[in-house]
C-alpha cells in the first residue's frame, strides 16, 4: 500500500463554518482555523505534554495494538481523567456543533486520547474509525474531532486520508486501489472534523519535530464506547462534570442504559 502524499483538491482551512460543513460532506474532512484561543491552547498543550512525560517517567506508556507505534509514537489515553482541561475540550461548543449536525443528540464520547509523533514514527494501518461497526453503512455512525495541539504538517505526521472515501459507505477491501494519500495540514489551535467512514491514518514523521494531536471520537449512543468510562473515568468527573459531559460519558442515559427506568440514580420519592 502506498503511503506517499499528494497535493489534491480537498478541504481548505477556514473560519467559515458553512464552508467547513461543505468540505466535510464532500471530502469527509474539514479544517476550522483558530478553534482554540491562544491561552486555552497553551493550557491544553502544557497538560498533554505533562501527562505524556509522567507516563514515560513512571513506566505507564502503553502502545496501541493497531497503531504500529514501534516505541516512537506515544499515546496518552483516557484524557478526561488526566486533567480537567480535557473535559472542557470534550464538550467544546465547536466540537458539539459538528457532533450534533452529524449524529444528533444525545451522542457518546467513545474515546479521547492523544497521539504524539516523533522522529521516523510509523504510520497506522489505513482505516475508517467506524470500521468495527457492521455494515451496510448509510450514514456516519461517528465523527472524530481532532485538535491540533501543534502544527500538523506533511513532514511531522499530519493525518493523511483518501479524499471522499467516506462516500463509499464501507470498509476498505484488499482489492481496493489506494494510490496516494492527501495530508491534512493545519496550524496549532485548529480543529479537524473527520466523518467516521473516512479512510485515513497518521502520516510518517520525517522531520523529527514532535506533533501532538488530540482525537475525540464521538458515536451514536447505541454503541459501547471504546474507553470503558464506568471503570476508568475519575470519580471527580461524576462529582463535578457538567450535565453535557456526563451525557457524553454515558452517566446520563436518555434512551439506553437507564437505572430502574430513570436517567440517573435518584432517591425514591417518599424515602429518606
Amino acid at each position: 500500500m502506498s503511503t506517499s502524499h499528494i497535493d489534491s483538491h480537498g478541504p481548505v482551512a477556514t473560519r467559515d463554518l458553512d464552508a467547513a460543513d461543505r468540505d466535510l460532506a464532500e471530502y469527509g474532512v474539514c479544517v476550522v482555523l483558530d478553534a482554540l484561543e491562544a491561552d486555552f491552547l497553551d493550557e491544553v498543550r502544557t497538560a498533554l505534554y505533562r501527562a505524556a512525560e509522567s507516563d514515560d517517567r513512571r513506566g505507564r506508556r502503553l502502545e496501541y495494538a493497531y497503531g504500529r507505534d514501534d516505541h516512537i509514537n506515544q499515546r496518552v489515553w483516557n484524557l478526561p481523567s488526566r486533567d480537567p482541561v480535557f473535559c472542557d475540550l470534550a464538550e467544546h461548543p465547536l466540537a458539539l456543533r459538528f457532533v450534533e449536525a452529524s449524529l444528533g443528540w444525545p451522542a457518546l464520547l467513545s474515546s479521547m486520547s492523544a497521539n504524539i509523533t516523533a522522529a521516523q514514527g510509523a504510520s497506522m494501518q489505513l482505516h475508517a474509525d467506524q470500521g468495527y461497526i457492521p455494515g451496510p453503512w448509510t450514514r456516519p455512525h461517528g465523527i472524530n474531532i481532532a485538535w491540533c495541539v501543534d502544527h500538523f504538517t506533511r513532514t511531522n505526521g499530519a493525518t493523511v486520508y483518501i479524499p471522499s472515501s467516506h462516500l463509499k459507505n464501507r470498509n476498505q477491501r484488499r482489492d481496493d486501489e489506494i494510490g496516494e494519500l492527501a495530508p491534512v495540514e493545519a496550524p496549532a489551535g485548529s480543529m479537524i472534523a473527520m466523518d467516521g467512514r473516512l479512510w485515513h491514518t497518521n502520516g510518517v514523521n520525517t522531520d523529527g519535530v514532535r506533533r501532538a494531536g488530540i482525537f475525540t471520537w464521538y458515536t451514536l449512543p447505541i454503541y459501547m464506547p471504546q474507553e470503558n468510562w464506568f471503570l476508568s473515568a475519575s470519580p471527580s468527573i461524576r462529582q463535578f462534570g457538567s450535565e453535557t459531559l456526563q451525557t457524553l460519558l454515558g452517566f446520563r442515559p436518555q434512551v439506553l442504559g437507564r437505572i430502574n427506568g430513570q436517567d440517573r440514580l435518584e432517591k425514591t420519592p417518599g424515602t429518606e
